[in-house]
């Protein structure tokens, strides 16, 4: 099962907390765990990462805290996720580096995997954080053979 981990989700919650309030005010990571009903400890460790990444700018201070580097639609949900876990790959061979399978030279599925790769990276690249604040829907389009192939659709025209 391909699972992302819980602190990535929370890394998502945490990041459309700040795109809400975008331009309005800086935020502290105790109002982002109040706000987001997740522990302090938690949070501050996220923001850090967040901000190590580069998808955070912070403001020391009294009146400090954090806001979003980019604006919303700039941010993808593949950045975050690749803030918290790493690199996007659903298997050993649709990495950069060679020779972590031993069967890579003469797998069968090599090819099929690199392209689902990159299918779902695709998708994870068109949404943004911009979408995760608005309501998502699953719809469904078809293929030029007429197989049913799902497809999300935003409030935006993609």
């Amino acid at each position: 099962m391909v699972r992302l981990g819980k602190l990535t989700d929370y890394a998502l919650v945490l990041m459309t907390c700040i795109a809400r309030s975008e331009g309005q005010t800086l935020r502290t990571a105790r109002d982002l765990a109040s706000e987001s009903r997740l522990p302090l400890s938690t949070v501050s460790k996220l923001l850090k990462e967040l901000l190590q990444s580069g998808m955070l700018t912070s403001h020391r201070g009294t009146k400090g805290g954090y806001i979003l580097a980019r604006g919303p639609r700039d941010i993808s949900v593949i950045d975050i996720i690749a803030a918290i876990e790493g690199p996007v790959a659903f298997t050993e061979c649709t990495t950069d580096v060679t020779g972590l399978c031993g069967i890579e030279p003469c797998c069968p599925i090599k090819k099929n995997q690199q392209v689902i790769n990159q299918a779902v990276r695709g998708v994870l690249e068109k949404i943004t954080l911009a979408d995760l604040i608005e309501p998502l829907q699953l719809t469904a389009i078809q293929d030029a053979r007429g197989r049913i192939v799902p497809s999300i659709a935003t409030g935006r025209i993609q």
